[in-house]
């Protein structure tokens, strides 16, 4: 039997615990298997609260197509989440910053593959400036975020 004052700590113990944190969001992520850096950034995501489910295809060209994004604005993998579509190394928190915002957009790319960019670290920890750019409907892009 509990005493009173014992009862009284553990309710105390337990409301003070803290709450356990919902699943991040859910993002589908189309990628060859071949690719060693999509890894890597999967990874990223995973460590950031979203909850990938990876989709080993053939080519992943025809996932960006279907988006409306150009071939000059691709890179290795593709990626759906919350509606928008994420071409490339985009870091984490230009997603989350995505979903918070909702612009009217077809969602986020980081064209080719920049050193330094999430999933394309180098060892000697050299980076490239990169821009992570807003896809706007008809091709059109403006400048999401900058990363040095």
């Amino acid at each position: 039997m509990l005493h009173r004052r014992a009862l009284l700590a553990f309710c105390a113990a337990a409301a003070a615990a803290p709450a356990l944190a919902a699943p991040g969001p859910a993002i589908t992520v189309y990628k060859t298997a071949s690719c060693g850096c999509c890894k890597g950034w999967i990874a990223t995501m995973a460590r950031a609260g979203f909850q990938p489910k990876v989709v080993t295809v053939d080519d992943v060209s025809p996932y960006w197509r279907r988006r409306g994004v150009p071939d000059e604005l691709s890179s290795c993998h593709v990626s759906e989440i919350g509606g928008y579509v994420a071409v490339g190394h985009i870091p984490p928190a230009d997603i989350t910053r995505l979903l918070k915002e909702k612009p009217k957009a077809l969602g986020l790319t980081v064209p080719g593959m920049p050193f330094g960019s999430p999933g394309m670290e180098r060892p000697d920890g050299k980076r490239e400036a990169y821009e992570t750019l807003l896809l706007l409907p008809g091709g059109k892009t403006r400048v999401f975020a900058r990363h040095a």
